[in-house]
């Protein structure tokens, strides 16, 4: 069995790391850099930069700010928001990503992620998707969250990973910085879906949500935000929560 993984987050606008309910009313929650260095060394298995602000400003990631990030981890990092051409995945890897989030542009040009994988490997293509319910399915939302496709989110997960993406970075909107959980059915349906990891985003509140998201949820690791943020949990205290009760988690 792989042993799973638990990843932070860190949602950054105007180079200032924040957090909202359900993509709104963001909170400052302070600089990406530092806290980057804080979740890493309180046991973080990865580190998740998602630039929220480029892609509806149409500018590129901060890649300056992802450069010092970088510097002061020693995880992998993966970052995501405006990268919309393989230069700009290529500027980011050279500054410390590990891996490249893509989500906009790689929805409204798939070949995107084949043309990325190509030069880099799939391993550092990630498809970020941001879904919200509507009836019996999820429909995938670009721009930030911000503009409804007719796209439903199982399907566009199988397509993205047939394009090359080696990992799916999963958004329920409905669940986002609510921290009443993670959409289970959701995550369930997308990673029963796909042969590439899957990692869990939006609603952790609590030890035993994450847990849900890495058994009942079947995702393969659980972005946590707001837990980290309000300091009641680390990344090292909060696998110790949930160690031995089903799931095997990177040490």
């Amino acid at each position: 069995m792989v042993a799973k993984r638990i990843v932070a987050c860190l949602d950054v606008h105007e180079g200032r790391v924040v957090k909202g309910v359900q993509f709104e009313n963001l909170k400052v929650q302070g600089d990406p850099a530092s806290l980057a260095e804080r979740y890493g060394q309180e046991g973080a298995d990865e580190v998740c930069f998602l630039d929220i602000s480029a892609t509806v400003e149409g500018r590129k990631t901060l890649v300056e700010t992802v450069r010092e990030t970088a510097q002061r981890l020693f995880v992998p990092l993966t970052v995501g928001g405006g990268v919309r051409t393989v230069e700009d995945a290529k500027n980011l890897l050279r500054a410390g990503a590990d891996k490249v989030a893509v989500n906009t542009a790689a929805f409204e040009d798939p070949p995107l992620m084949r043309a990325i994988a190509r030069d880099y490997g799939s391993q550092c293509v990630v498809c970020a998707i941001d879904a919200k319910r509507e009836g019996n399915a999820w429909k995938v939302y670009t721009h930030g969250g911000r503009t409804a496709t007719t796209h439903e989110a199982v399907a566009w997960a199988k397509k993205a990973t047939e394009f090359g993406a080696g990992e799916i970075l999963l958004t329920s909107i409905d669940a986002d910085g609510t921290r009443k959980g993670y959409d289970l059915a959701l995550t369930a349906a997308v990673a029963g879906a796909v042969r590439v990891p899957v990692v869990a985003s939006g609603g952790c509140g609590s030890p035993e949500d994450a847990l849900g998201a890495l058994t009942k949820g079947q995702a393969d690791a659980a972005l946590v935000a707001s837990l980290f943020h309000s300091g009641e949990y680390t990344p090292r205290s909060l696998k110790q929560a949930i160690t031995g009760k089903g799931v095997e988690l990177r040490p």
